[in-house]
């Protein structure tokens, strides 16, 4: 027998749990500093096996607890677990746990776990051999010396103690006083015998008498049986009737508390319904919100694109009348133009004609004027000039003159000329200006032409790309539905599976996945029941096969899973235990080969390299068609087998059976969970490409709206630069009319300027002619014949140009005013009215009309599908806000229903209370008259007939007479026949134990002789062997001996041990605690302890426990243990030898120093 492990908590120094490592059978050593809490270690060992923490006080229990910082610790407990391998402690085990358990107000033992006094803890204690009242195996710091200055008596006590005289010496004081005793209880017997004599023959004299009134008595107690059984009928009668109502309000009140729990269970699934309906309401109400949010835009849409329509329309009307307006003002504008035309053109050979007649009637009028004034100065030269020199050199003069003028005049023909063709060539330029501004204006129509198709296109494939993306959103939202539903279905079979799954296995499974996770751990597969897949008819005998082992996680190797258990242990993570592919060797089983019997793991669907993790589950189980083949094969082929209702018959013969509930079936749950994982997944990842797919159509969208605002743009532009070249073209015109005007003027003005030069050319020939001629006074015949006729040729002529002129002027005046009417009227109306039939303006409202009109008609639309689903989901509302109202009502119709049951359960529970109290009263009357019955003691066979058909009243009268006849008896003992009999047996028994006290006596005697004869005679001479308890010491074994007051302190110390080992040589301890018991020794000393501790481990195979300061005792030791003190807490834990001894020299190095 030794120690094998002590733990501590809550003890002293030692706060939290401190559960030593084994200790070993031999030597240990425990070193550690001052204050460490190595005698806290000893203290509690003598905790649990010394008397010395017996009896305590408050305050000694409270100093035994740990006192430091954080929570107050209420309790601490010290548990010593012993091998009893040897039996030595009389339990029939081999390890054997006592405990004891201290607080501020109790204080308790245990063994193995069974509360027992602290009585039979001491007894055990000593039945094993330690000795209660002196623990000589247990030797305190500073306390060695005490064993061997002890006093005499004390020394005497000790020396009784190890010798076994104290254990005969209270055995046989108990025996002389058993014996005495047993001689006082002797001479009562004989007294007691005495008295019993002298009353037996009292009672012989009174039983004549007593035989008369037991007459009497026996009839009144027939009487009284009769009177009392009729009583006991009826009140069992009445009982039986209470019974019989309270079994009928029992039944009523059970079948209406079933009713009621109905109503509770119709209540729950009303609850249940009512939940679900109002969150159906709540989406329906969001998505009516959503359907009138969007019913309302598009009804603004539809109203704005009607406006729109309506103003296009308008626009359009307006634009035809326009048109048609222009129309006809355009027949018109064209027909004023024509007629204008036309007159100018037969105005215009009459102007011509009269402008040449003009013309040439101003050139004949200005030769005849000129010829006379030549015929006047002609015939005036003679008087104007003295000589024909003179007259000549006036000639000159004159002739220079009008070349000078011609002169001028030519440049002047010149310059008209440069500026007459200049303009000519403007009016070239601008008809090829106007010419490539019509061209340009009529590919810019072209293009707007070009541009509004495309634009209508545009918005085509626009529309149908909106509808493509109307078509997705909707999907969109079809598959977040269903992805919601399926999650939430998910996160529903999740919380079923975790609440199937024990706590342990999963917080073991959810740490696994963490450590997979945080430390990147490869090679963990999962466990079985995420890798199996199973017909559903297999369910049951899938979880009821593996058990908890469908959550064995299965991984590729050992290493693997020691990995992840280092990191559980560490995070305390729960419990998972692991199936290693390279370590699992799969059973080989032979199944026979029969339709009513399949290999389980057959029927299981799993990767093919998982296949030796799932045959060490499922490989030794067969699935059977019922219990009577299952029980069949288990019986021939030694196989397990179960059924599909998950029965189960052990090839060992045991059989499991019963209900078991598919509800909560983990592997359901489990495939509710990859199922929908599985098609959320799918769903997410057409989700995504419905997204896509939206960003997609977006893009594209975004693409043809910036492509039509493009072509908004492009077309804004075109028509603007439509509009400059109309307004180009239309100034060119303007420009072209007015250089036209200029053109005519030029002409008209070089057409002047050349007939002046003309006349200067004729009028200086003329006078170079008449240079040179006779200077004569007179004129020729024929000169004076022109002279005569010039005159009145020139007035005719006059008067006919003045005619001639007036003509001019009106023709002239009414072609100027058709030209001016048609060049800045009818031609700039004409063009305008061109403009107006030639604007594109029609075709884009037309166009920009129709595609109005569609997008009116997809509003219309989408209005019409918003007003339908606005139906369905209000009608759908409708429906459900009317269940909810149905479901309130028969909620609260269950409600008060549950009331009123519950009132008439109440009613029917105070009515039940009632018939108990009745019944209650009843059963006390029955017992009352049973216990009458009973009372009246034995009875004859004829007391129970003989007045059984008398009414109660004459039994009452007869009971009446009969007690008093027994008045007249009232002087008799009533018991004396009992007391002669009971007198007559007290005095048999006690003379019987008078004879055996009697041989008792004997016997003692005989063995208080043997007992004084064999045992020792200490108690004799004890005074005389005091005399000689003494201590002599002698360390040679030769010469002087000295007394113990002679002895050094290390010498008292050698003295206390050798006294120690004696006695473990005379009465060994199975093991000993010694704290510091070599702190005074020398070394050679230390070093002979060491050795014989070590000898006596070896040979006496006793268990040392020793703390020390010195290395002497750490050499020999097996184990050691250091004891380390942080912030006021003591921790103990095994360390090495060397690292004892390093610790052990610093110690000594340190208070070498100090």
């Amino acid at each position: 027998m030794h120690i094998k492990q002590v733990i501590i908590e809550g003890f002293k120094s030692y706060k939290e749990q401190v559960a030593t490592e084994a200790f070993s059978s031999k030597v240990n050593c425990v070193v550690g500093a001052n204050g460490s809490g190595k005698s806290n270690f000893f203290h509690a060992i003598r905790f649990v096996l010394s008397d010395l923490f017996q009896n305590l006080r408050s305050e000694d229990r409270h100093a035994l607890l740990h006192e430091g910082a954080g929570n107050q610790v209420l309790s601490a407990f010290v548990e010593i677990v012993f091998d009893n391998t040897d039996n030595r402690i009389p339990v029939d085990k081999d390890e054997v746990r006592l405990r004891r358990t201290i607080g501020l107000k109790k204080d308790e033992y245990f063994l193995d776990g069974k509360h027992i006094t602290k009585t039979e803890v001491m007894n055990l204690l000593e039945s094993a051999g330690f000795s209660r009242s002196n623990p000589y195996y247990v030797v305190q710091q500073g306390k060695i010396a005490s064993l061997t200055l002890m006093k005499d008596a004390e020394r005497l006590d000790l020396l009784k103690e190890i010798g076994g005289t104290r254990v005969y010496e209270e055995r046989r004081r108990e025996s002389l006083k058993i014996m005495h005793e047993t001689g006082n209880k002797r001479k009562q017997i004989i007294e007691v015998v005495k008295y019993l004599d002298e009353r037996l023959k009292e009672l012989d004299e009174e039983k004549e008498d007593l035989r008369k009134y037991q007459q009497l008595d026996r009839q009144r107690k027939s009487l009284e049986y009769t009177i009392y059984d009729k009583e006991l009928q009826d009140a069992r009668q009445k009982l039986a009737k209470v019974e019989e109502e309270r079994d009928k309000v029992s039944e009523k009140s059970t079948t209406m508390y079933n009713a009621v729990l109905e109503s509770e269970e119709k209540c729950k699934v009303l609850d249940k319904d009512l939940k679900r309906l109002s969150k159906e309401l709540q989406v329906l109400s969001k998505e009516k919100v959503a359907v009138e949010s969007r019913r309302t835009e598009a009804i603004k849409r539809k109203t704005q694109l009607e406006l729109d329509c309506r103003d296009l329309k308008e626009r359009i009307s307006r634009s035809s009348r326009v048109k048609n307006d222009a129309a006809k003002q355009l027949e018109f504008v064209k027909r004023e133009i024509s007629e204008s035309t036309n007159e100018i053109e037969i105005i215009k050979p009459s102007y011509d004609a009269l402008k040449m007649q003009e013309n040439e009637m101003t050139k004949g009028i200005m030769e005849r004027e000129k010829k006379l004034s030549i015929l006047y100065q002609k015939q005036g030269r003679a008087t104007q000039f003295s000589s024909k020199a003179a007259r000549d050199q006036w000639l000159q003069k004159e002739i220079d003159e009008l070349e000078r003028v011609l002169s001028s005049n030519q440049l002047q023909e010149q310059k008209l000329q440069d500026e007459f063709d200049n303009l000519n060539a403007q009016l070239r330029d601008i008809d090829d200006f106007i010419k490539s501004r019509k061209a340009n204006l009529s590919a810019l129509e072209s293009n707007i032409n070009q541009s509004n198709d495309g634009f209508i296109t545009s918005k085509g494939q626009r529309d149908k790309l909106q509808d493509e993306r109307k078509l997705l959103w909707e999907r969109e939202n079809e598959l977040s539905s269903e992805i919601e539903k399926l999650t939430s279905e998910l996160v529903k079979a999740e919380k079923n599976l975790d609440h199937a799954t024990p706590g342990d296995i999963r917080r073991g499974l959810t740490s696994v996945r963490r450590i997979c996770d945080q430390y990147r751990i490869e090679g963990v597969f999962g466990s079985l029941i995420e890798l199996l897949e199973c017909d559903e008819r297999f369910f049951t005998a899938v979880e009821v096969t593996a058990g908890n082992s469908l959550f064995h996680v299965v991984v590729d190797t050992d290493e693997t899973a020691t990995k992840i258990i280092r990191h559980l242990n560490a995070s305390k993570g729960g419990r998972v235990t692991f199936i290693p592919l390279n370590k699992v060797r799969p059973p080989h089983v032979t199944c026979p080969q029969n339709d009513d019997v399949v290999p389980l793991v057959k029927k299981l669907k799993f990767q093919e390299n998982y296949t030796k993790a799932f045959s060490q589950v499922f490989g030794r189980t067969v699935v059977c068609r019922n219990l009577d083949v299952a029980a069949r094969v288990a019986r021939t082929d030694g196989l397990d087998c179960i059924t599909l209702e998950g029965d189960q018959v052990s090839k060992k013969g045991g059989m499991t059976g019963g209900f078991y509930d598919y509800r909560r079936s983990k592997l359901k749950f489990m495939n509710i969970i990859k199922q929908n994982t599985r098609v959320i997944n799918m769903k997410k990842k057409e989700l995504e490409e419905v997204r896509l797919q939206l960003q997609d159509i977006d893009q594209k969208i975004t693409e043809k709206i910036t492509e039509q605002q493009k072509i908004d743009a492009d077309r804004a532009h075109h028509r603007s630069e439509v509009e400059q070249l109309r307004q180009d073209i239309a100034d060119a015109n303007k420009q072209k009319r007015s250089t036209s005007t200029a053109l005519e003027k030029k002409e008209k003005l070089l057409s002047n300027v050349r007939t002046q030069i003309e006349q200067l050319n004729a009028s200086v020939a003329q006078k170079q002619a008449e240079m040179g001629t006779d200077l004569v006074d007179h004129l020729n015949p024929e000169e004076r014949v022109l002279l005569t006729r010039l005159n009145p040729e020139i007035k005719e002529m006059k008067e006919k140009l003045m005619e001639c002129r007036s003509k001019l002027i009106e023709i002239e005046t009414k072609k100027l005013e058709l030209e001016t009417n048609l060049s800045t009227n009818l031609l700039r109306r004409q063009q305008e009215l061109v403009d107006i039939m030639s604007s594109a303006d029609d075709e884009m409202l037309s166009a920009e009309a129709e595609s109005n009109q569609k997008e009116m008609d997809e509003a219309k639309s989408l209005v019409d599908e918003a007003t339908e689903e606005l139906k369905r989901v209000s009608a759908s509302m409708n429906n459900i806000t009317k269940k909810l109202k149905e479901i309130k009502i028969e909620d609260d119709r269950l409600q008060k229903l549950r009331v009123d049951y519950e009132k008439r359960l109440q009613e029917e529970a105070e009515e039940l209370e009632k018939l108990i109290s009745n019944k209650n009263m009843l059963l006390a009357r029955q017992e009352e008259y049973s216990k009458k019955i009973r009372d009246l003691g034995p009875l004859s066979s004829d007391a129970f007939d003989t007045y059984r058909r008398k009414g109660a009243k004459e039994l009452h009268k007869m009971l009446h007479k009969c007690n008093e006849q027994l008045q007249q008896f009232s002087h008799v003992n009533k018991k004396a026949l009992d007391q002669y009999v009971n007198f007559t047996e007290q005095r048999e028994e006690l003379q019987k134990r008078q004879a055996e006290l009697d041989a008792g006596d004997e016997d003692g005697d005989n063995g208080d002789d043997d007992m004084d004869e064999d045992g020792p005679h200490t108690a004799d001479t004890e005074g005389r062997v005091e005399k000689y308890i003494g201590v002599k010491v002698s360390f040679t074994g030769q010469g002087e001996t000295q007394s113990m007051k002679q002895l050094s302190g290390g010498q008292k110390t050698v003295v206390a041990l050798a006294l120690i080992f004696a006695i473990q040589r005379c009465d060994p301890a199975p093991f000993y605690l010694f704290d510091e018991i070599d702190a005074a020794l020398d070394p050679q000393y230390r070093t002979a302890v060491g050795n014989m501790i070590r000898r006596l481990a070896d040979q006496a195979n006793t268990q040392f426990i020793t703390t020390t300061f010195r290395p002497e005792l750490v050499k020999v030791a097996d184990k050691i243990y250091g004891v380390t003190h942080h912030k006021r807490v003591s921790r103990v834990n095994v360390v090495s030898k060397d690292e004892a001894l390093q610790f052990i020299e610093r110690d000594q190095t340190t208070n070498a120093d100090q």
